[in-house]
């Protein structure tokens, strides 16, 4: 008699499997525009360094005319492992190194000049700097950036299509030699006065045609597929607007460029925000030099940005959801001065200090929404450590609340949050409210997110914190919250 009923129950069990799997919610819709791969992995590593040293360090400018003669090019104690590994031991991931400024000198022995390492002192004129700086990423672990000048107040052709040809030979000289390079750096100043082939004069080009940027790139990227781009409009990561260091409180990473240019003026507030309706994923840098200066003068020796300014400059940049840049000019040793990494190394205790124990780490969360069933969602992603992971609300919500419960009561300073980025960038506005005496007290109120936002509060003490989000342009997916 007992078979029947064995019978009917599985069967009762196998449609209710059956049902479980067809009514399995899906992921949210990506949100237009998203990161590629090669940009997400940039996001992912947050900070790094700039390094400005050529003829400039030892004629006490910051831009040379071109007429500069290499001899002066003699450092006496050049340790390039120096350089990084001071740099690697700050906490940065990678270096971008200047391989030639607007002077047109360059730290290679390029065979298309003779306004190079190869013409000065240095090692007899058998110095390579550019490989000197490679091997030592290399050897620390760090990734290896290149800006390239695209001004060039030395050479004789500069404004004359034969000028961009000399220009593509050295990136094909560069990537083919010192690779895997990991970004190209171009900037904006594009034309003015120089010492083009021994005639001082004023030459102008017109920014938005002269270089033909986009076969520029493709020649780069025919060698180099995985690079990213950086310019004041892109391709793929795009300038702050700024060199203090400040990107925008409200910041997405979404931009037009059909429009923009290296070099437009004009531009520097719709850089520093992005647009909330831009058509392509292209994210701010934030560049600014641990100096005034972006290369080293003596007598900035006293001006050198503290360890409390560098850590304010990391929630402003990296907090805001950009990377930073910060450039850390070597003297005319060839080293990078105590008092930079003085300072340097003041900058890493400070960040160590605050973000050294997430403790939200496995706390409880509470969601007042939830995308369906499917445990893929929960909330409980938020605080697993794993940015792969994420919560999602249905996509009827665009506001919801997230309560992160901790398992004592603990000092919170810092608030981190972030997106799931390769759904596109969605939140639009946010409040952090902590509970105190049995009831709710709010502590902030930002605007938008992106890969990483860090908000800063007045210290306080609490067991409980909740996260409202006020306004997203779609159902809002977070993949982690992390408090400090």
């Amino acid at each position: 008699m007992m078979k029947p009923f064995i019978f009917i129950s599985s069967l009762c069990f196998l449609l209710f499997l059956n049902a479980c799997k067809t009514t399995k919610t899906s992921a949210p819709a990506a949100i237009l525009p998203v990161p590629t791969e090669k940009q997400i992995a940039w996001h992912e590593m947050e900070q790094y360094a700039f390094i400005h040293f050529t003829t400039n360090t030892f004629t006490g400018k910051e831009w040379g005319y071109g007429d500069e003669n290499p001899s002066i090019f003699n450092p006496t104690a050049l340790d390039a492992d120096q350089w990084v590994k001071v740099i690697k031991d700050a906490g940065l991931k990678a270096v971008i190194l200047t391989c030639k400024h607007h002077d047109g000198f360059t730290l290679w022995p390029s065979k298309f000049t003779e306004h190079s390492i190869k013409a000065s002192p240095y090692k007899n004129g058998n110095g390579d700097l550019v490989k000197e700086v490679s091997q030592a990423c290399k050897k620390y672990g760090l990734k290896f950036g290149i800006y390239l000048s695209p001004w060039d107040r030395n050479h004789p052709d500069y404004g004359k299509p034969a000028y961009v040809e000399y220009y593509r030979n050295q990136l094909k000289e560069l990537f083919t030699a010192y690779g895997p390079v990991f970004e190209m750096w171009f900037d904006g100043a594009n034309g003015g006065d120089g010492y083009y082939g021994g005639k001082r004069e004023k030459r102008s080009i017109r920014g938005a045609t002269y270089y033909d940027w986009p076969r520029t790139l493709e020649i780069v990227r025919d060698i180099e597929p995985k690079i990213i781009f950086f310019s004041d409009a892109g391709p793929d990561i795009r300038w702050v607007g700024n060199e203090r260091g400040v990107a925008g409180r409200t910041n997405w990473n979404n931009i037009t460029s059909d429009t923009l240019y290296a070099g437009k003026a004009g531009i520097e507030n719709l850089l520093n925000t992005g647009h909330e309706n831009g058509k392509n994923w292209i994210p701010a840098e934030v560049d600014v030099s641990i100096r005034p200066g972006w290369f080293y003068h003596a007598e900035e020796d006293a001006k050198v940005k503290s360890p409390e300014k560098l850590f304010e400059i990391y929630l402003s940049s990296v907090g805001r959801g950009s990377n930073l840049l910060l450039n850390i000019p070597p003297d005319r040793r060839g080293l990078i001065h105590e008092n930079d990494v003085a300072s340097l190394q003041g900058w890493k205790k400070l960040m160590d200090e605050a973000f050294k124990v997430n403790l939200a780490k496995g706390s409880k969360v509470y969601a007042n929404a939830v995308r369906g069933k499917n445990k893929a969602f929960k909330a409980g992603n938020l605080t697993d450590g794993k940015t792969g992971t994420y919560w999602a609300a249905p996509d009827d919500v665009k506001r919801a609340e997230l309560v992160i419960t901790l398992p004592s009561v603990r000092k919170i300073s810092y608030v981190t949050l972030q997106e799931y980025i390769r759904l596109g960038q969605r939140i639009k506005s946010f409040s952090v409210e902590v509970q105190q005496g049995g009831s709710w007290k709010e502590v902030a109120r930002e605007t938008t997110i992106g890969y990483k936002r860090i908000v800063k509060i007045d210290s306080v003490e609490t067991e409980s914190v909740r996260i409202k989000i006020l306004d997203s342009k779609a159902c809002p997916v977070l993949s982690e919250i992390a408090l400090f």
